[in-house]
């Protein structure tokens, strides 16, 4: 468990909360773009802010600069693209019938991609981006 989970995570975690705060903000200060854009751009911001975090405090890595911007934006990407195709019409499906008004419905399921984009992006980081050399 250690090889997959270890210090860098708590490091991680907070630069996110730095992070999910400006997403967030930005998400619903721009969500009258509709829910593509607004995500894409509060991403977009907070992955230029997450960059360079977390290539020099979380995983201290001593990769070259351009290959290792070139594979974060790749893993952020893949990262985004996955977890909001997946939060959307889960949401839809599980607060479908609820009652509960279409922008809520559309505001929880940011959430919840929010969610799983923290998780595919903290292995997608460690793994792919940000990897130490050996």
């Amino acid at each position: 468990m250690k090889k997959w989970i270890d210090a860098s995570v708590w490091r991680f975690l907070l630069v996110g909360v730095g992070n999910t705060l400006l997403s967030l903000m930005l998400m619903f200060l721009l969500e009258g773009l509709g829910y593509w854009p607004s995500t894409a751009i509060a991403y977009v911001a907070g992955a230029v802010m997450s960059f360079f975090l977390n290539r020099s405090f979380t995983f201290h890595s001593d990769e070259r600069f351009w290959p290792s911007a070139v594979k974060f934006a790749v893993n952020v990407a893949v990262c985004y693209l996955l977890a909001y195709s997946l939060a959307q019409p889960i949401a839809a499906w599980v607060l479908g019938g609820t009652g509960i008004p279409p922008i809520w419905q559309e505001r929880l399921a940011k959430l919840g991609g929010m969610a799983l984009y923290t998780v595919l992006n903290y292995f997608g980081q460690r793994f792919f981006a940000f990897r130490r050399r050996r």
